[in-house]
């Protein structure tokens, strides 16, 4: 199990580092120690969470936009990679989760095992792609809505979109996100109570378009596959293009991690929770591509509805009102799955000085941050009020990339240099205390050779970081090369080459460090360990460094501009409040039994 305790490589070091941080410690980190979010969830929560914030309405669309501009009938194929690329990200996530069970996900990833400084951008930008996401969500389900009401025309007027001062204005947006933001502040449990009412509808309604659609194929014998073109019509590039395209449409599952200090057991739930939560979506995104894409042919589909259309052709148009309740279920799940983790990123950064102390307070009575929970709401219901943020969709892609790229490097860190132990909130040590007893145990004993060891495994640590830090590099090169427009193609040949070549090299120079030490320790205490440890990890990196550059350069602007704010707010106040800045000023003065290398082993 994980241990809040400070670790070394003695008993009085550990002593050591727990009385800097009792010393370290404001009036309000004590009082916030009594306060803690309570272990309600099981594994059918995660998965409930996690489902109903992937499976978005965007899957009531995307069949349609993507089979006609990408892959034509292999769309089924398109889902499979994606999830699969998906899936790399989220063996990465659940180990973490596993061995970090504390809110603030990839914030949280980021802190302990790179820094403060990466670990506020990534914050940051998570709090950007929650805001936007939840706002551009709301804003989806008064349309959605219509088709109940016989259309936009005849919405109540307390629902309908309004022009007032020439701002279109949607009051039914923000009547939902309020009447959510009041559901999560009752408690943990009660909200994932109603994400899983409202995921098992949305999940109903495909499971009815899956065997309806069946049914038509089989007695239709499937007029969709008998098209001139071929079942890769647009062949392996337009495949790899749909396969980059409805991999967003996995995004959510990382919200699970948010909840980890929520989770009765998380050192078996949360991996679990993952991995259920992926594969569900997995199984049911490549079941409705490839119900779909066999009832019509692919460039007949209807790009805005393409579900509702097809079963409308074979005499069934009142399957749309099915269709429409998964979908308004599946946009109010994804608003839930967008606000949920929100106010507990904030309860991190604050726990760790970066932000006021607001922020982090917790509700005795129903054990959640109600502050940051209300604060988050009444934000994102402005936004969905006032602005149409469509046309900034791809910012909440950039935040969702760069956290699924740090978490995949933090398990490279993880692995191969383990972070330093001071952390200061009692929130940021979450290894198990096995880690230390192996490391310890190696070296005791032995004084004559200890030194030996300490400098050996310092030599070890050294080659790692730097072959961890040209694996990047070497990344970089590669993605930039191929995505570079108007660059020759012998030129890219060549800066593809150096950049893989380096690649290979540092991921052989990994793969022969030794990190059984780690990996023992903790799979013998029941924790989950990613597996192809460094490849999967680099093949992550790899995919979402591919994504990240290809998005366009407005979305860029707009998010450097963001991450620029948030930068100024951490030099001003993030910076100066951190816990970390008291450590700085109160040195430690090791024991002489303090090993030289005082890491996680």
């Amino acid at each position: 199990m994980m241990n809040n305790g400070g670790h070394s490589s003695s008993a009085a070091f550990r002593c050591l580092v727990r009385r800097k941080r009792v010393d370290a410690a404001t009036p309000t980190t004590q009082t916030l120690a009594t306060q803690q979010l309570a272990r309600k969830l099981s594994l059918f929560d995660l998965v409930a969470i996690g489902v109903g914030a992937t499976i978005g309405a965007g899957v009531y669309i995307l069949v349609g936009t993507v089979a006609r501009e990408h892959t034509g009938p292999s769309l089924t194929v398109s889902f499979f990679i994606g999830g699969l690329a998906a899936a790399l990200s989220a063996f990465c996530y659940a180990e973490l989760a596993c061995r970090c069970p504390s809110a603030g996900s990839a914030y949280h990833y980021s802190y302990v095992c790179i820094g403060e400084g990466v670990a506020w951008l990534i914050g940051w930008a998570l709090i950007l792609e929650y805001t936007l996401g939840g706002a551009a969500v709301a804003r989806g389900v008064v349309p959605n809505l219509a088709s109940f009401f016989g259309g936009v025309d005849k919405l109540p007027s307390i629902l309908a979109r309004q022009t007032i001062f020439g701002i279109v204005v949607d009051p039914g947006a923000a009547i939902l996100v309020v009447i959510i933001t009041a559901l999560l502040c009752t408690g943990i449990k009660e909200s994932s109570l109603a994400q899983a009412i409202i995921t098992t509808v949305n999940i109903s309604a495909l499971v009815f378009i899956i065997f309806a659609g069946a049914y038509l194929g089989c007695k239709t014998g499937w007029p969709g596959y008998e098209v001139s073109s071929g079942y890769f019509s647009f062949g392996v590039n337009g495949l790899l293009a749909g396969s980059a395209t409805v991999f967003f449409s996995y995004i959510g599952f990382d919200i699970v991690a948010s909840t980890a200090e929520e989770v009765k057991n998380p050192q078996r739930d949360m991996p679990l929770g993952i991995g259920f939560a992926v594969s569900i979506c997995v199984i049911l995104y490549m079941l409705v591509s490839a119900v779909i894409v066999g009832l019509v042919p692919y460039y007949a589909l209807d790009p805005d509805t393409p579900i509702s259309s097809a079963f409308a052709g074979y005499g069934m148009a009142w399957a749309v009102y099915i269709i429409t309740a998964g979908a308004v279920t599946a946009l109010c799940a994804s608003l839930i799955g967008a606000i949920i983790p929100q106010p507990r990123i904030l309860m991190a950064m604050a726990r760790d000085g970066l932000l006021p102390s607001f922020f982090s307070d917790i509700s005795r009575h129903t054990q959640v941050p109600v502050k940051g929970t209300i604060a988050t709401g009444i934000f994102i219901a402005i936004l969905a009020f006032f602005m149409d943020v469509s046309q900034l969709a791809g910012m909440v892609s950039v935040g969702t990339l760069l956290s699924f790229t740090v978490v995949a490097l933090s398990i490279l860190i993880l692995r191969y240099v383990p972070p330093d132990p001071f952390l200061p909130s009692d929130q940021q040590s979450n290894v198990s205390d096995q880690h230390l007893d192996a490391f310890e145990t190696d070296v005791a004993g032995i004084p004559l050779i200890q030194n030996d060891v300490a400098q050996d495994k310092l030599r070890r640590r050294k080659l790692a970081a730097w072959s961890i830090t040209m694996v990047c590099f070497g990344i970089l090169v590669v993605v930039a090369a191929i995505s570079t427009e108007g660059l020759s193609s012998i030129l890219c040949f060549i800066l593809s080459g150096i950049g893989g070549m380096l690649v290979i090299c540092c991921l052989t120079v990994l793969n022969s460090i030794d990190q059984a030490g780690t990996k023992e320790s903790f799979t013998k205490s029941g924790g989950f360990m990613c597996p192809f440890v460094p490849f999967l990890p680099v093949a992550s990196v790899l995919i979402n460094t591919y994504l990240l550059l290809n998005i366009g350069a407005q979305t860029w602007i707009r998010v450097l501009i963001w991450l620029g704010v948030g930068v100024i707010i951490y030099i001003f106040y993030g910076r100066g409040h951190s816990l970390l800045f008291d450590d700085v000023r109160r040195p430690i003065t090791h024991t002489n039994d303090d090993h030289a290398d005082a890491t996680l082993s």
